[in-house]
């Protein structure tokens, strides 16, 4: 290959990661704005799930930056960095971005993937920036007295598992009725997948179901070794956790080896259009669970269509994902950074927060459906309530049945146990505090 041929292929390689990493980057950040780091995967093999998520997240951004003033009168200002969805570039991004933009202080910090969250939990400690990380994350984080900058808002890892039995109960017709059934999972086989094999032991043992794991390797571009066990086994359930392109793969193998669909339940990162439009007939009556349901006709959908599509300012690409589960569940990470931003201002005083004053607003977050009609997401988003001691907050999922063409709603909220999960996550998180020589904070003062 002549030196010319390799220049020029290395300088478009050069400017496709300059557009990656400037997409949706506002003006220059300026004294006065507040920073929120956007640590993106718009490439690799989970890009199909990531795009929809920042289209959300920046649409939201910039409805408050131009509709609303900012928070309070402070600008939010942002830029992307691409991570695809490792814990060796997340990490890179991090520190790329841990010390603010120009002047404008980082505030809540979104590593976007479960590998990037484990990496970066101590260093996030000791920079004192709090991860948000929804649906995803260290579950024991829970515990804030430990982790006081590790926030796995709103459905956790373990509290999704209790979700997935609680429906399989209400439809065999009660706890009762789950003695002696099989139940598999079907997972990547990777931090994220395996996060709810303590949880379904101990929820195996208290209703005496028979626990099947079944690991798939990432990126799980081939099934068929998985779905023949499942075919021996003959479970009377799947929950499937899976992620990116191994979820429609499952489906249509599923689908091949004669397993019924509508006895596999996706889990949260299993469960929107794209995971489901490329199976095609095979995804028909396919079930998954979802703290934020897809459609595009609650009021913040109407106020983003109007101040940001229709105005040609929306990041999205494909306007068939508007509404879509990812994209909403973009605009809910926007909306956490926001409110806990805005809640943090209340104590701080109305300007730019570093990470631990907004690490302050986050365990003071409250949003009510009084405060989520005013900002649009009633109906969307579950209610909140945040402390020292409770860093999830909700611990609700509502299961939703895909029809060839959309989502339908089929349960209102199901809500985990989250009494019986909790002696399992404070042993977790004492025993990472004795191995870190870490002291919990006393919550009772520390409010």
């Amino acid at each position: 290959m002549s030196i010319s041929v390799r220049w020029g292929r290395h300088a478009a390689a050069l400017f496709a990661a300059a557009v990656l990493f400037l997409m949706g980057r506002p003006t220059q950040a300026a004294p006065g704005e507040q920073f929120v780091p956007l640590a993106t995967y718009r490439v690799g093999a989970y890009a199909s799930s990531g795009i929809p998520v920042w289209a959300g997240i920046i649409d939201y951004l910039r409805y408050i930056n131009e509709v609303e003033g900012g928070i309070n009168g402070v600008k939010l200002v942002w830029q992307e960095c691409e991570t695809e969805w490792t814990a060796e570039k997340g990490i890179e991004c991090y520190e790329r971005f841990k010390n603010g933009l120009n002047g404008a202080p980082v505030g809540p910090y979104l590593p976007n993937g479960a590998p990037a969250a484990y990496a970066l939990s101590d260093k996030a400690t000791a920079d004192k920036i709090p991860l948000i990380t929804l649906g995803y994350g260290r579950t024991e984080a829970t515990d804030g007295s430990v982790f006081p900058y590790n926030f796995p808002l709103m459905l956790t890892f373990y509290s999704e598992a209790s979700v997935f039995i609680n429906y399989v109960a209400q439809k065999e017709g009660g706890f009762d009725k789950l003695k002696g059934k099989k139940i598999a999972t079907v997972y990547h086989d990777s931090a994220y997948g395996r996060e709810t094999q303590g949880p379904l032991a101990l929820l195996a043992k208290k209703y005496g179901f028979e626990n099947i794991q079944i690991p798939v390797a990432d990126p799980g571009n081939e099934q068929s070794a998985q779905w023949r066990q499942v075919r021996q086994a003959r479970p009377d359930w799947v929950f499937l956790r899976t992620w990116g392109v191994s979820t429609p793969v499952a489906i249509k193998t599923a689908a091949r080896f004669g397993y019924p669909v509508n006895r596999i339940v996706g889990d949260i990162w299993a469960s929107s259009n794209e995971d489901v439009l490329p199976t095609g007939e095979a995804g028909k009556g396919y079930l998954a669970l979802t703290p934020y349901p897809g459609g595009a006709d609650f009021d913040i959908h109407h106020r983003l269509k109007k101040h940001i599509l229709d105005a040609g300012k929306s990041d999205l690409k494909d306007p068939k994902s508007f509404g879509s589960v990812y994209y909403n569940s973009g605009l809910i990470d926007g909306a956490i950074v926001v409110e806990a931003l805005r809640a943090g201002q209340k104590k701080f005083g109305q300007r730019p927060l570093s990470g631990d004053e907004a690490r302050w607003g986050l365990e003071h977050l409250q949003l009510d459906d009084a405060r989520l009609r005013q900002i649009g997401f009633y109906g969307l988003m579950q209610r909140l309530s945040l402390s020292c001691s409770d860093h999830e907050g909700g611990g609700a999922a509502r299961v939703q049945q895909w029809d060839g063409r959309q989502w339908n709603l089929v349960t209102d909220w199901v809500q985990a146990d989250r009494a019986t999960l909790r002696p399992l996550i404070d042993a977790k998180a004492a025993a990472y505090a004795k191995e870190k020589g870490i002291t919990p904070r006393d919550c009772r003062k520390d409010s």
